[in-house]
């Protein structure tokens, strides 16, 4: 296995950074997206797609616990449109992400 992407400890960061994207996040790495898949296939049990989507998924949970609107986590995750996110969101959870409520 690549032992450069075993000891990278920042993966939710690099995947912000990527744009949540397998071929961004390879690129970032210095390695092949299939090098890549295998990595996350052998070390978190899911593709780097799955893997990819639901950190995505957390990262919009904590924008919208803090507050942020739903065009506002929409535009920093990177969706095309709010709508997008909405279905998306829904899918992953199986709650709107208008019930997410602000934490205090």
């Amino acid at each position: 296995m690549n032992t450069k992407l075993n000891h990278i400890q920042n993966w939710s960061e690099l995947a912000s950074q990527a744009n949540w994207s397998a071929s961004a996040l390879a690129k970032k790495c210095g390695v092949s997206v299939r090098t890549l898949h295998r990595h996350f296939l052998k070390q978190m049990d899911k593709s780097t797609k799955d893997w990819l989507a639901e950190q995505r998924q957390r990262h919009a949970v904590e924008l919208l616990r803090k507050g942020s609107s739903i065009k506002e986590t929409s535009a920093c995750l990177d969706y095309k449109q709010p709508g997008s996110f909405s279905r998306g969101f829904k899918s992953h959870w199986g709650i709107r992400p208008s019930r997410q409520r602000p934490t205090v």
